[in-house]
């Protein structure tokens, strides 16, 4: 397993695991649009030239925010998603800032539970977020 950060050649194979993993997927352009942005930071995992896990993070001022993270099923449950947490939550260490926003499904306990184990604490839902009307719960957590 080898972590790099993301590179523009990326992009399809992260959009091609978006589309495999999520019902509202970044498309190749969101994410090309954002890895141009000077506050996107991509991390991610491959096997043999193969991404298995992928995150970002943008930060502005002394707040960051994980708009994805990403873990290809057949991987998942082998620390590959806490590995890019904990890559993510270095880099905005790194660039300054010092809280971390996230939003996640409220079905999705598997990524609940992990967020709760690195310190976010729920801060408020977002009813009816998603596309297919699931509400999201914003997760917080102070860098220190």
């Amino acid at each position: 397993m080898n972590g790099r950060p993301w590179r523009y050649a990326d992009l399809n194979a992260i959009a091609a695991l978006e589309a495999d993993n999520f019902s509202d997927p970044w498309n190749h352009r969101m994410l090309a649009d954002s890895f141009l942005a000077g506050s996107f930071y991509g991390s991610l995992l491959e096997e043999e030239g193969v991404i298995t896990a992928y995150g970002a993070v943008s930060v502005a001022a002394d707040e960051a925010e994980i708009p994805l993270i990403c873990t290809a099923e057949m991987y998942r449950r082998c620390g590959r998603g806490a590995k890019i947490l904990e890559d993510l939550l270095s880099i905005a260490r790194e660039k300054g800032a010092e809280r971390v926003f996230l939003e996640v499904r409220v079905s999705n306990a598997p990524a609940m539970s992990m967020y709760l184990k690195y310190g976010f604490c729920g801060a408020y839902a977002r009813l009816r977020y998603y596309p297919d009307g699931e509400d999201a719960l914003v997760m917080r957590k102070e860098l220190d």
